[in-house]
């Protein structure tokens, strides 16, 4: 199943996608977002809809260095447990939204990974059972000032601006091995980026039960996997697109911003 947000009639409202249709969903009985499983009776064609990312996360948490190539592209040993780091919320976006350059970086570059979404509260969970929070997987782009960025130390500040998390198109309800995912980036419709997610690091169910012994895990939460080899600069004017086998293709335009900063 393919869940969305989407927004038609100045109504934001939550769905599954089926073809080229939208069918409007609602709560009903289950926890968090499990719960979203009630039709109203209202289809609308996708045409009609303006898709929104697919959750609204409390956090966003991130991994740092978890493909294999991505370490060995940056010549960095591969850590020993998972390297944890926050996006703001106020940093999503959904599919076909502006990625903003911000005048304070002369270097914005995109890194496709693969989302988590959490659809249930969760705290101190094992291995075993961390999958069970999980609602499904989107795609995202970990958007990151990289001149911002210090080689030790603290990222929020490279990877926080406003827009600088993409993430949807959907929520694929329908994968049972996160581990076995073909994840491509392009760039201008040239592939940049492409791997195969069984080169992770770290598997999904050892990041939850990492991340759930330190903090609890809300429902819309998403948790971003890392990115392959590959990384590099956008521009102004470019366009760079995350494609998951599975989930679908999450795009967003890059522009420049007339706005001052202080800073």
């Amino acid at each position: 199943m393919k869940l969305v947000r989407f927004k038609a009639d100045n109504k934001i409202c939550s769905g599954r996608l089926e073809g080229d249709t939208v069918i409007e969903l609602t709560l009903g009985e289950g926890e968090g977002l499990f719960a979203l499983k009630r039709e109203t009776g209202r289809r609308l064609p996708l045409k009609d809809v303006k898709l929104l990312a697919p959750c609204v996360p409390s956090k966003v948490i991130c991994l740092g260095l978890n493909y294999r190539s991505h370490a060995k592209e940056v010549k960095l040993e591969l850590p020993r447990k998972p390297m944890i780091f926050l996006k703001p919320s106020t940093a999503v976006i959904g599919p076909e939204e502006t990625i903003i350059y911000p005048p304070q970086s002369r270097r914005v570059d995109y890194e496709a990974e693969l989302g988590v979404v959490v659809g249930r509260k969760a705290y101190c969970l094992n291995r075993s059972e961390a999958l069970d929070c999980v609602i499904g997987f989107t795609c995202a782009n970990d958007v990151t000032a990289r001149d911002k960025q210090p080689a030790q130390g603290q990222w929020t500040y490279a990877k926080g601006f406003d827009t600088f998390c993409p993430l949807g198109p959907v929520i694929e309800t329908n994968i049972d091995n996160p581990e076995s995912l073909k994840l491509q980036g392009l760039l201008n419709g040239r592939i940049v980026q492409e791997i195969s997610t069984a080169d992770h690091v770290f598997p999904v169910s050892e990041i939850i039960e990492f991340i759930t012994g330190c903090m609890t895990l809300l429902p819309g939460d998403v948790i971003l996997t890392g990115t392959p080899a590959g990384i590099g600069a956008m521009e102004p004017g470019d366009r760079f697109e995350v494609v998951i086998d599975k989930i679908g293709r999450l795009a967003n335009p890059v522009k420049k911003t007339d706005r001052k900063f202080p800073n």
